[in-house]
């Protein structure tokens, strides 16, 4: 499988890669979530953009590679979904709560209602009745939310994660799902970044340390073959 983060390696990384790399996929459980984060207006744009002309009004949106990403999205949300795969959101607390950057960054002169808007899930991969959504006010979905514990108590063993950024709060996600020793799955075509080089070396890492950096279909195939067994068991 091509991952795309080959073109940003050196030969002294590919060199490395060979010697100290992943053999082979670290594997999955048989109790799966799908972990959606951040996947709202905001980082996207109203309309589908470039990501230069997004930013005009959407300073932190990832253009149209992201919304390419949120399709791939919807596509496995809709497998789990017929599969009894669970599914849980994940989302920014804007009540506000002190954020956790500390990069000063102008106040958007957009008004109030656009403002509300960029803050909601997108409508491809919005929540449907009986999945939960949980705010957060760190990079992580696990950090101050209760996260873990919705996991342990649905018996989860494997994450499947999908959203942005890939460097940020994606990584931040997957290195604490790790650490709370939940398998971890990354789906390639489902995160996003808003420069290609973060993306593509993030992904390299969390693949080699953290996680199964794993393509869609390969996902779609994983769900589909838990699908009669999860059906049986509820």
């Amino acid at each position: 499988m091509e991952y795309g983060w080959e073109p940003y390696l050196s030969e002294r990384d590919k060199k490395h890669s060979e010697l100290w790399g992943k053999r082979e996929l670290n594997g999955f459980g048989d109790k799966p979530a799908l972990v959606l984060i951040d996947i709202y207006y905001s980082v996207l744009g109203l309309e589908r953009e470039d990501i230069f002309e997004s930013m005009k009004t959407w300073r932190g949106s990832t253009g149209l590679e992201g919304w390419q990403a949120v399709d791939k999205t919807a596509e496995l949300l809709a497998v789990a979904r017929q599969s009894g795969i669970p599914v849980i959101h994940v989302k920014g607390l804007h009540t506000g709560v002190q954020s956790w950057g500390r990069r000063n960054r102008p106040k958007p002169t957009m008004s109030q209602e656009m403002i509300e808007k960029g803050q909601q899930i997108v409508d491809e991969v919005k929540p449907i009745a009986g999945e939960l959504v949980i705010e957060k006010a760190a990079p992580s979905g696990f950090q101050g939310t209760p996260l873990a514990f919705q996991l342990q108590a649905l018996g989860v063993d494997t994450v499947i994660v999908c959203g942005e950024t890939t460097s940020g709060c994606v990584r931040a996600t997957v290195v604490d799902g790790a650490t709370h020793r939940f398998r971890m799955g990354v789906v390639k075509e489902c995160v996003f970044d808003r420069t290609e080089a973060s993306h593509y070396i993030n992904l390299y890492d969390m693949h080699h340390k953290y996680a199964d950096v794993v393509s869609l279909d390969m996902a779609k195939s994983y769900f589909e073959s838990l699908a009669e067994p999860m059906r049986k068991a509820g």
